[in-house]
């Protein structure tokens, strides 16, 4: 079996760059799909020393045509397409009221539509070939709406949306091709820092954070591991099954709480640079995480549990045997001597 290709969107920065270094470690060919160029170099220089290989490829994702022509680079260079990850996102923090038509717009088209494009994209080669794993980087956040970030919220929720449609049509068709969601926590990326915001102070995810390092290591495994949805950190897990229980109540604890738990204390930069329109690092990289890193979660036993759940439930349903059966030879051995005991 040859070289697994992969294709990541995002892979500047952030989510997207770790889930390249973890696929790196496997041996993967992958396809760097971003706008950054020097963050496009930089990740391709990490996936090289990590094992794998790379091309980089410019690609604005709300762009159909460059999504598309972005499968055909990479198929040229690598081959069959195994593993598509959509990553690739924008957003903007800031109040509905104070929201504007092109700023819906263009959060939906990259963090939505960039998200149908790269789909539409895996599917025309994985189809053919009955093979193939899309994995859709989701989160919290598609389930679980919270202020200020209402453009981002509803992109996910259609994600979902769309997810959902696809894995019905998979299944009607007798289809291979593996479509699984992982849906994360607030993670420790550059895009508070990037992200266009009209906040009075600066934005901070949403605690508890984890690294990027730890979606990537929940990305790739749901890749190779035919499950509906993987989710990542307690909080994920809270976030989801509350919404399905007591949402008004979470309306109302976000209503008082989601501002704040969302800023920092600093004044925000209202002229800053931000990468809703043009990337922030064409020309220096940036790297992948935050400035939230000694706050920051490097592993989560949530996930742990999930990804090895088979084996535990398996080793609890053993031991359990075991001490069943050590019970009843137990019984048997006081039964014989109490036989024994009669008899004589």
């Amino acid at each position: 079996m040859g070289q697994e290709v992969v294709v990541v969107t995002g892979a500047s920065a952030g989510v997207g760059r770790a889930v390249a270094h973890e696929f790196a470690k496997r041996g993967a060919c992958i396809g760097l799909v971003a706008r950054g160029r020097a963050g496009l170099a930089g990740a391709k220089r990490e996936v090289e020393r990590l094992g794998g290989k790379a091309i980089a490829i410019p690609t604005d994702v709300a762009d159909p045509k460059q999504v598309f022509d972005a499968a055909k680079k990479v198929e040229e260079k690598f081959g069959p397409i195994d593993v598509w990850v959509n990553v690739a996102m924008a957003s903007v923090f800031s109040p509905i009221k104070e929201m504007t038509p092109d700023d819906y717009q263009r959060v939906t088209n990259v963090t939505y539509l960039g998200y149908v494009y790269g789909t539409l994209a895996a599917l025309k080669t994985m189809l053919s070939r009955d093979h193939g794993t899309i994995v859709q980087v989701g989160s919290a956040l598609a389930y679980r709406s919270i202020p200020l970030q209402s453009a981002y919220c509803a992109a996910k929720h259609a994600i979902s949306g769309f997810t959902d449609s696809l894995r019905c049509e998979l299944i009607h068709d007798k289809s291979n091709v593996h479509v699984t969601a992982v849906h994360l926590p607030a993670m420790n990326t550059t895009q508070f820092g990037w992200v266009k915001s009209r906040l009075q102070r600066k934005a901070q995810p949403v605690p508890p954070i984890y690294q990027p390092e730890v979606a990537a290591k929940a990305v790739c495994w749901a890749a190779h591991h035919r499950r509906r949805e993987v989710w990542v950190g307690h909080s994920t897990v809270e976030a989801i099954i509350g919404q399905k229980f007591i949402p008004g109540a979470l309306d109302k604890y976000l209503g008082k709480t989601g501002y704040e738990s969302q800023q920092l204390d600093q004044p925000e930069d209202p002229g800053r640079p931000n990468n809703v329109w043009e990337p922030l690092d064409d020309k220096q990289d940036h790297g992948w995480h935050g400035t939230f890193g000694q706050r920051s979660a490097k592993w989560s036993l949530q996930l742990w549990v999930d990804m090895n759940r088979d084996w535990l439930i398996g080793g609890a349903i053993g031991a359990t045997a075991l001490a069943l059966g050590w019970r009843r030879a137990k019984l048997r051995q006081e039964m014989v001597r109490e036989w024994t005991r009669k008899a004589a």
